[in-house]
């Protein structure tokens, strides 16, 4: 009955380490449904345990595999398990699992709704015969009562409910989707095999639903560099295109490397849209959370399906090769290398990057060196050329040299760079260093957090557009207090009688403040302060930045002080790492602002340094 064996050779569903904390639901729901199947005389029918969803750490808790007794084709139910006694919904599509649980869950017919449309956007095979997909959800511990409301919701073939009291009616549509003469067993067989063997990637139906969400969106004009790296993208996956026909082929890695505001980003996104709508199979990856729910946001819209096209590089773990004719790689200086493994197990498991060129015909990377702001996000141009070149690969690199984002000053981003003692040149009055020239951006210096409060509040005011403040990772970050029945967040950021909230984690938003991975684009994070975490990757019109006791001035150079930072993926790197990291994460705070950034440091020394120079 169980389809284990192919599971594991496959690499999909099953595996009791991978399982963990589920063993003990496995041992309470399983039972249940393997006896279920077996009174309804469906003891032959296949059922994959944990099916892994393509490029995603969701599973399905059990796919019944079997042939429809109509059609005499595959047909495939999705179930989703739960243990639940009294489920009450709380909300629209919500519900509370039990009496005082903290947080609700998504309806469970929702929930195997959703996997069921995931598993076909990104399952050809079964993007073609859509219909031979079902999905339910069975609350084998739940029974109707007068104060049930599961019921107040829309069912359809991918999400139905069942539960303890309607096992007839479970029963009676189990048998309407799979034959019950065992003599099919050979065939339900077959069916799993070919639901674990199919390939994964990116269905045309996504793809379709991809370009109709992009249409009349503002497109963007790539200029120059720009231009090229994107051209040499598509080159590259002509190409690929043209070795289908059995001609020799050498997979291209494209690696675009560029400053903040160097246009990455949008040649990230004018490929997706140019690529979806050639129908090609293209998907979108970074390291950060914010990054990339930000553009789920912004891209996708209200297109559910759309958000599914933005993945982590940690989805791809599994995925395989040459499943997707273009990876696009944005903020790769973020990608792991193999630091968090156990030495015992470097030589067996590849690196992230590894696996990220191994999964597209046409990998892309899009990053910049001077942002690697954590231990193990040590990629630069060089590390992936390696592994490219030591799998075989040709590269192309391309070098973006314009700057969009800083009022379009190259200066500043040089500037910063000086300041900060990332390259050599010395720090330089920004007032000095910008004479004779045209360029306007505003940088400036204050002696509080008040002070930099209003700078901007001004700022903002005469010349319109957004403001942030983001400091070092200097103050502990502690989780909301919750009081009746709402969050309400810390001021942890304490100098002086100057106290302020950090960013929102998602999950625990307070109202009127968003989730950490809003706080650069929605209105209302401007009463938070951000950190780096929340500011990589953004851009707002004028920045101000809050330099903690993690780095400071003395006697004119920056000295790191490891055992200032809160930052515990940082703090614990030995001096030289966390000098170079903490000095990469001012510059991307320092780069964040479109029209102007103002500096202040809580150690006066060091504040002193930056007066002198942001002027």
């Amino acid at each position: 009955m169980l389809v284990r064996a192919l599971a594991k050779r496959t690499g999909v569903p099953y595996s009791r380490s991978e399982a963990g904390g589920e063993l003990g639901a496995w041992r309470n729901s399983l039972p249940v449904l393997f006896e279920l199947l077996c009174d309804a005389g469906l003891g032959h029918v296949q059922v994959i345990l944990e099916c892994r969803l393509p490029y995603c750490p969701r599973r399905i808790d059990a796919v019944l595999c079997g042939v429809h007794p109509e059609t005499r084709q595959p047909s495939y139910l999705l179930i989703e398990l739960k243990q639940w006694t009294e489920p009450a919904m709380v909300a629209a599509g919500l519900v509370s699992a039990f009496p005082g649980s903290k947080q609700p869950h998504l309806h469970p017919a929702e929930q195997v709704r959703r996997y069921c449309r995931y598993l076909l956007d990104f399952t050809p095979l079964l993007a073609r015969a859509p219909s031979q997909v079902k999905g339910a959800a069975y609350l084998h511990n739940a029974q109707r009562s007068e104060d049930w409301n599961l019921d107040e919701f829309h069912f359809d073939d991918f999400g139905q409910l069942y539960t303890r009291d309607q096992m007839g009616d479970l029963v009676a549509d189990l048998h309407a989707l799979l034959d019950d003469d065992p003599a099919t067993a050979d065939a339900a067989r077959e069916a799993a095999i070919r639901l674990i063997e199919a390939p994964r990637m990116p269905a045309r139906t996504l793809l379709k639903a991809a370009v109709d969400a992009m249409e009349g969106r503002k497109s963007f004009l790539l200029l120059d560099a720009q231009k090229v790296a994107y051209d040499q993208v598509l080159n590259a996956v002509e190409r690929a295109d043209r070795a289908l026909d059995g001609s020799e082929w050498q997979k291209t890695v494209v690696i675009v490397r560029g400053g903040p505001g160097s246009g990455k980003s949008a040649i990230a996104i004018a490929l997706m849209s140019a690529l979806a709508g050639r129908w090609g199979k293209v998907l979108h990856a970074t390291g950060s959370r914010a990054f990339t729910e930000t553009l789920r946001k912004q891209v996708a819209g209200d297109d559910e399906r759309i958000v599914n096209l933005f993945k982590y590089f940690n989805d791809f773990d599994h995925a395989e090769v040459n499943s997707l004719d273009v990876l696009i790689c944005d903020e790769a200086h973020r990608i792991r290398d193999n630091s968090n493994v156990p030495a015992r197990w470097r030589e067996t498991i590849p690196p992230q990057v590894s696996r990220l060129i191994d999964v597209a015909k046409v990998p892309v990377f899009l990053l910049d060196e001077h942002q690697a702001v954590r231990p193990g996000e040590a990629h630069t141009v060089r590390r992936i050329a390696e592994v490219a070149e030591a799998k075989g690969c040709r590269i192309e690199e391309i070098a973006l040299d314009g700057q969009f984002r800083c009022g379009g000053s190259q200066r500043y981003d040089e500037w910063v760079l000086r300041l900060l003692g990332i390259v050599e040149g010395g720090p330089v009055a920004w007032s000095e260093f910008v004479a004779g020239t045209d360029d306007e951006y505003v940088v400036d210096s204050v002696n509080s957090p008040d002070a930099l409060e209003r700078w901007l509040m001004r700022q903002s005011g005469n010349f319109s557009g957004t403001a942030r403040i983001a400091a070092g990772f200097c103050w502990d970050w502690r989780d909301p207090v919750r009081a009746g029945g709402a969050y309400e967040p810390v001021k942890d950021v304490q100098i002086g009688g100057w106290h302020r909230s950090w960013n929102i984690r998602q999950g625990q938003e307070a109202e009127g403040f968003p989730s950490a991975s809003y706080w650069a684009s929605d209105p209302a994070g401007f009463g938070q302060v951000g950190c780096i975490y929340t500011a990589q990757g953004f851009e707002y019109d004028w920045s101000g930045v809050i330099f903690g006791e993690d780095l400071v001035i003395r006697n004119g150079q920056w000295v790191p002080q490891r055992d200032k930072s809160w930052d515990k993926s940082v703090n614990k790197a030995d001096v030289r790492t966390f000098d170079r990291l903490v000095r990469n994460t001012y510059k991307v705070l320092m780069t964040r602002g479109m029209s102007g950034t103002c500096a202040y440091s809580v150690d006066e020394e060091t504040n002193e340094f930056l007066r002198r120079f942001c002027r």
